[in-house]
């Protein structure tokens, strides 16, 4: 059987960010990739906001909550994903990294929640073609 590839998507509380992009790896990836999502400094729950621009495109994360990363985890996966977590994320010179500029959509409207989830649509679809191949997007 052949490993899957694993993604870890870290930002800062684990509640918005991190969380759309797992839920888009999950749900795209199905089940040839392994998922986390964590956060440095989680949050008590995640963003609402998140969770309803991912349902209105099909995609529940309601069971998902805000977890802290740990050494473990990171060393775990093959792909760490930063979404704004800049020096508090955890940096492992063997592991592959890629920092994902994208703006944190705290406390902000459902209009700019939508537009964080469909940037980082985009780039998960990008990661899949890279990880699993053009047949697998």
């Amino acid at each position: 059987m052949v490993n899957k590839p694993s993604v870890l998507f870290l930002c800062v509380h684990n509640a918005g960010r991190s969380q759309i992009g797992a839920g888009w790896m999950r749900s795209l990836g199905e089940e040839a990739v392994q998922v986390y999502s964590a956060g440095s400094e989680p949050a008590d729950q995640i963003n609402p906001m998140a969770v309803k621009a991912m349902a209105e495109v099909g995609i529940d994360i309601t069971d998902q909550r805000p977890k802290k990363w740990t050494d473990d985890l990171v060393q775990e996966v093959d792909v760490v994903i930063s979404m704004g977590c800049g020096d508090t994320c955890p940096v492992y010179p063997e592991k592959r990294y890629i920092d994902w500029e994208i703006e944190d959509p705290a406390g902000k409207g459902i209009e700019m929640v939508r537009s964080v989830r469909d940037q980082i649509e985009k780039r998960v679809r990008e990661l899949l073609v890279e990880l699993l191949g053009e047949e697998n997007k």
